[in-house]
């Protein structure tokens, strides 16, 4: 038995057929009481897919209990079974046919189908919409549709379940066809067949039904088993959100893994390699994984790494894209739809975050284009949406992010919105609208100066110098005496025969953030001609952030730059060398930046 496991996880333990290759996810959505686990429990049963003996020990506890036998109890049966071994958690049943296997997905809610939905654990190439024959069509099985259309899922089987309790009747199969026919095409939305089935009797799930001799079609497994496998997700263009950036330093190992999991496409030595928003570029060097040989290609769905051939600043939230395939959108401003569920209204006057992939910034309401009432696709025009609605609106992002539309790929337009700290809507982006790019990388590639080596190169200075030419960026709180640490250093290496020289930034805090970048950009390019002539920088800025080294890195290569920070940090993804105690004395600090020089070969003998 699996310690790990929550209660709410439960198993079901499947036979081998080795001649089974195909996969395909599918995902069960309905209004309550409609009959999901019925028909759940009956696809688990005559499918042969239950733990041996499990269906007739279920029968046998009803009967001893004077209770009828439902299938819906194999469901709860199973919760009980952690003994027996668990392979699929509350959400997830495993079922076969003799063409592939299925992972079917049950949604009880909209919150847990949103969360599915984001998470990526439902990826779904399907769905089976359940609606009771008996109680029609109601306000969540037009929900479900909207969010199935919202979703991307374009194989949609409506099952109309409980025909038992309307005699068969052709008559009421044909009411509800008609009316919910008429609603997914208001919605966009192609139903692949209405198949009337009884969960509790059994009939049209896996024979057709002697009840219902008016219905020629498929039953639900032949219809399963006639869906198409959408396109491989290895096939398609390459994207893997940036988990996060990995530097090793023991036994002069200087790998940076550039770490994450491929939503589609695959990578391989050679790659050029395109991150989004940044737009920086370079070839794959290898292909890394935790605890395993050295691989040659990553393929989608893996957790994966690579090192790259000339290092540059990266951070996590970049998309990183194959030079030459199809690229992403990159925006500030974007066009969703969305499904809220929030607590408050969503609205102009609140903050919200973005999550979309590993990147998460902060956004705002702009406008409502229309919100739709998702149960009767009424429009209403007011610039606020509320719980449960539907609604097509634009947001404007603090900064730009790189996503894909989602006529494009659904697995790189998925968002959700996080509100006071809980998810409270998600969604897909339908356009990228008037993009007020990133101003930085706009200005830096209007104003770039164009760098070029003189007669003298950066190898042969290198060589005269001893040293390579490096930025000491000193950074830490702003009560801490920096560039007195700063000074104390330059005058330890100019004493020891380096060419080093301490340039004072004099970015503070208290600029506005606009300003402060437009300074970082200043002294980067300043701090470049220093670098160029070979120097030892070392400088000094208050509070750095991500977003600050970005900044400097658009002129200055990442390894080029070596972070020394000094008493808390307050940010987790700053790519530090050094981290330093406040109250540490200059002495031992000034030792402990010069080991880290020589570690990373800043400084060197000279030959001979």
């Amino acid at each position: 038995m699996n310690n790990n496991l929550n209660r709410n996880q439960l198993s079901v333990v499947k036979s081998q057929q080795p001649n089974i290759k195909e996969n395909m996810n599918i995902v069960i959505v309905g209004h309550v009481d409609h009959g999901k686990s019925t028909i759940i429990g009956r696809l688990l049963a005559d499918t042969n897919s239950l733990p041996q003996g499990k269906l007739e020990q279920v029968k046998e506890t009803c009967r001893r209990n004077a209770k009828p036998f439902e299938y819906a109890f194999l469901l709860d049966a199973l919760k009980d079974e952690q003994a027996q071994g668990i392979t699929i958690d509350a959400a997830r049943v495993f079922f076969k046919t003799q063409k592939r296997k299925y992972i079917i997905i049950d949604a009880p809610g909209h919150i847990e189908f949103l969360k599915n939905m984001v998470t990526g654990a439902a990826r779904a190439e399907a769905a089976l919409l359940v609606i009771d024959a008996k109680e029609g069509v109601r306000e969540n099985s037009k929900r479900h549709g909207y969010l199935l259309s919202m979703l991307g899922i374009k194989q949609v089987v409506v099952l109309i379940n409980k025909m038992d309790l309307v005699d068969y009747k052709q008559e009421r199969y044909e009411e509800i066809v008609e009316e919910y026919q008429a609603f997914l095409a208001e919605i966009g939305v192609e139903a692949e067949s209405f198949i009337p089935i009884s969960g509790f009797m059994g009939e049209n799930i896996a024979s057709p039904s002697d009840k219902m001799p008016w219905y020629q079609g498929s039953t639900v497994l032949e219809k399963l088993d006639a869906l198409e496998n959408k396109e491989d997700i290895e096939n398609q263009v390459f994207r893997m959100p940036v988990q996060g950036i990995y530097k090793f330093t023991a036994n002069g190992d200087d790998r940076r893994i550039v770490a994450g999991t491929i939503d589609t496409g695959k990578v391989k030595i050679g790659d050029e390699i395109t991150f989004y928003p940044s737009g920086k570029k370079s070839k794959v060097k290898s292909i890394e994984r935790f605890h395993a040989s050295s691989m040659k290609e990553g393929l989608a769905g893996s957790a994966t790494g690579f090192t790259l051939e000339e290092q540059i600043y990266i951070t996590r939230g970049e998309l990183a894209c194959i030079t030459g395939e199809t690229k992403p959108e990159v925006s500030t401003k974007i066009k969703t739809k969305l499904f809220w569920l929030g607590k408050e209204d969503l609205n102009g006057e609140r903050d919200y975050y973005l999550k979309i992939g590993t990147q998460k910034v902060k956004a705002k309401l702009e406008e409502v284009v229309t919100v739709l009432d998702a149960s009767t696709l009424a429009k209403t025009e007011r610039q606020y949406v509320q719980r449960h609605e539907v609604a097509e609106v634009i947001l404007k992002l603090e900064k730009a992010i790189a996503f894909d539309k989602a006529q494009n790929s659904t697995e790189t337009s998925r968002f959700v919105l996080i509100d006071n700290y809980e998810i409270s809507g998600g969604g897909i982006i339908v356009d990228s609208l008037e993009n007020q790019e990133d101003w930085l990388n706009e200005k830096v590639h209007q104003e770039k100066v164009i760098w070029r080596e003189t007669a003298v190169t950066r190898k042969e200075r290198a060589s005269r110098f001893v040293q390579r030419p490096t930025m000491v960026l000193i950074s830490g709180g702003e009560d801490i005496n920096k560039k007195g640490m700063a000074a104390y250093i330059e005058r330890g290496l100019f004493t020891e025969g380096r060419n080093v020289y301490y340039f004072d930034t004099e970015i503070e805090e208290e600029h506005a953030e606009k300003n402060r970048e437009e300074k970082f950009q200043e002294f980067a390019k300043t701090s470049k001609f220093l670098l160029d002539a070979g120097n030892i920088v070392i400088t000094v800025a208050n509070n750095l952030t991500e977003n600050h080294i970005h900044t400097i890195n658009t002129i200055v290569d990442a390894e080029n730059i070596k972070l020394v920070w000094i008493g808390v940090v307050k940010e987790d993804h700053l790519p530090i060398d050094l981290h330093i105690e406040d109250g540490e004395k200059k002495e031992i600090a000034y030792q402990k930046v010069k080991k880290l020089l020589i570690d990373m070969k800043v400084i060197f003998q000279p030959e001979g």
